[in-house]
């Protein structure tokens, strides 16, 4: 575990980010004492646009209207 005062922190964040991605508990101490923990987070995977072609289908009566929505219809 790394502990280490705010104002190192600021300094030395890139190397700190890097720490934590790497499984390293970083602990970041303020000037009043109090404790910040550092973690990484799983990565947001990116989108692939078209990737559930062919995956999704849509009834024979999709676009039949549903029963009882007969007033709010045009």
């Amino acid at each position: 575990m790394i502990q280490i005062p705010e104002a190192q922190a600021v300094e030395n964040f890139p190397k700190l980010l890097h720490e934590a991605i790497n499984g390293q508990e970083v602990v970041i101490i303020d000037s009043d004492g109090n404790a910040f923990k550092l973690i990484a987070l799983t990565r947001i995977p990116t989108p692939l646009f078209g990737s559930a072609k062919g995956q999704v289908s849509f009834g024979p009566d999709f676009d039949e209207p549903i029963e009882g929505f007969e007033e709010y219809m045009p």
